[in-house]
């Protein structure tokens, strides 16, 4: 089977239209570059939200033609993020993009707004030169403390965007401090208990191994160091809750 890397979940998006992006809170270089690449390789027709001026003046600093780009005038992250709701409601976005915005300022509204049982949760998608495969990490932007239950949401959550993505049964390492149970570690005791949980079919779709830490799971020689027999130690396709969340952004 063909590995999947980021080069080829792009030009699978290819195959599809570009998807009308509200790019919330647009007006920071990064961002601005962000959005105008994914639109240049075909993958968004951006609608940026933000201050028109900053972005005008930013997308002239960086030598880009926003003639027929719409811009959505807010003022502050919140108006922005509000506004770049409203143009999902309206139809005129299929998605949203964050800009130069605080997870939680964006996600009031959207929360406020969508409609589903299922636990919102994020994934960091993430190609490493030394990991022969795609990881993703999981929750490191929206959950702060979540209880098992949550947990095994969010893992879940996880493993049916693997299986979107290609990975037919992805190894989900349950991340903890310890790579053993310890009852004064309660991360160390949730992870076992999504392992027991995937065991019974309560988590679908996934082989789950845990307590891990982060090193032992995507290092076999770790894993070989610490005795740890284990199908997903160096194999992991998910890696979820470690506490200090793994790869949590500044």
């Amino acid at each position: 089977m063909t590995a999947i890397t980021l080069d080829s979940l792009i030009a699978r998006a290819r195959t599809h239209p570009p998807l009308p992006m509200a790019v919330v809170d647009a007006a920071e270089t990064y961002v601005l570059q962000g959005a105008w690449e994914a639109a240049q390789t075909g993958l968004i027709v951006p609608i940026l939200v933000g201050n028109p001026s900053r972005i005008a003046a930013l997308a002239r600093e960086l030598g880009y033609d926003l003639q027929g780009v719409p811009i959505v005038a807010a003022e502050g992250e919140e108006d922005a993020a509000q506004k770049g709701v409203e143009q999902v409601l309206s139809g005129k976005a299929l998605g949203l993009m964050k800009g130069w915005v605080h997870t939680d300022v964006l996600m009031h509204p959207v929360l406020a707004h969508l409609r589903t049982e299922r636990r919102v949760s994020h994934v960091f998608l993430a190609e490493l030169p030394t990991y022969p495969k795609l990881l993703y990490v999981t929750d490191a932007a929206i959950h702060i403390a979540p209880d098992l239950k949550q947990k095994a949401a969010i893992v879940q959550n996880a493993v049916d965007l693997a299986h979107l993505l290609g990975v037919s049964q992805p190894k989900v390492a349950a991340l903890s401090s310890v790579e053993i149970v310890k009852p004064e570690i309660p991360s160390s005791i949730d992870a076992a208990c999504l392992s027991k949980m995937a065991q019974q079919g309560q988590i679908q779709g996934a082989i789950v191994d845990g307590p891990l830490a982060f090193d032992n799971a995507i290092s076999k020689d770790a894993a070989r160091i610490k005795g740890i027999a284990s199908e997903v130690a160096g194999e992991v396709d998910i890696g979820a809750h470690r506490p200090p969340f793994a790869l949590r952004p500044a």
